[in-house]
């Protein structure tokens, strides 16, 4: 009877300390994980944003602003606040600016500047939200509670292996007659032992299966953001197409501008020498 005892209060004993441990975990928390990663990206919007658009500042922050989704995130949409600052430019360039102005300084290749400085500023506020003070301190908590999960799971199964070579010992230590009745002591000692095992390895799975849990959440939100920085890479990787595409353009339009002036200065000199010629 005491050596039941004292493997009852074993098994307890050890399906205790891993509840305890795994009061201190905060893998899984994937929706606070992400209005922590967002809160610092508003952050870093409302602290750089005159510093990096300052002329057109009250226009990018109403673009800002408008591209925020209806959700608790409120995510920029940075193709829609493009869109928002390149039409708020060209239009108060519309009502501000004489037509010789405009045609000077072409609000619409402005607009578009300032889009893609505008894209730009919202991948650096990612970037700030992951790499940042904050960001990398919530990387080294999830690191560390990764590796705390982790080893728990592995002591988790070395105390069940534990767990059963104990029973296996203490059932071997008990005498069962011949023909024992119904009910008596050795028998139920017997039946007690595995009805503790085979609970306590439960509790252990269910512990193992929680924690995989845990993972499995963590690996779905790794993959959101992601697939979001994803698309802030492709976004300004267009941008810079667009940008070379539009350069090239400028280029061929100078370059026709310029050979055109030389043959009308060409043309003029040569009509010059005929008039000479002829007098």
């Amino acid at each position: 009877m005491q050596k039941t005892t004292i493997f009852t209060l074993t098994l307890l004993s050890l399906a205790i300390l891993p509840a305890m441990a795994q009061v201190q975990t905060e893998l899984g928390q994937v929706w606070t994980d992400f209005k922590s990663y967002y809160g610092d990206m508003e952050k870093y919007f409302q602290k750089n944003l005159s510093e990096n658009l300052n002329p057109v500042e009250a226009q990018s922050r109403i673009a800002l602003d408008s591209a925020k989704g209806d959700t608790e995130l409120k995510i920029p949409n940075p193709v829609f606040a493009g869109q928002e600052v390149r039409k708020k430019i060209i239009e108060q360039s519309y009502r501000s600016e004489s037509k010789a102005s405009r045609f000077e300084n072409n609000a619409a290749v402005r607009a578009n500047g300032v889009s893609n400085e505008l894209n730009r500023f919202i991948t650096r506020g990612s970037s700030e939200a992951i790499l940042g003070k904050d960001g990398q301190k919530r990387t080294q908590e999830k690191l560390e509670n990764t590796e705390n999960t982790l080893e728990q799971i592995a002591s988790s199964a070395g105390q069940t292996e534990s767990a059963k070579d104990t029973y296996i010992g203490n059932l071997g230590s008990i005498s069962v007659p011949g023909n024992p009745p119904a009910g008596t002591n050795e028998t139920i000692r017997a039946i007690t032992l595995l009805a503790q095992l085979i609970g306590f390895t439960q509790l252990q799975t269910i512990r193992i299966q929680e924690a995989q849990s845990q993972f499995l959440g963590e690996t779905f939100a790794q993959t959101i953001q992601t697939n979001q920085s994803l698309q802030y890479s492709n976004l300004n990787l267009a941008n810079i197409s667009q940008q070379a595409e539009e350069a090239n353009r400028a280029r061929r339009v100078d370059t026709s501008t310029e050979a055109a002036r030389l043959l009308r200065a060409t043309s003029q000199l040569d009509l010059f020498g005929r008039q000479k010629v002829g007098k």
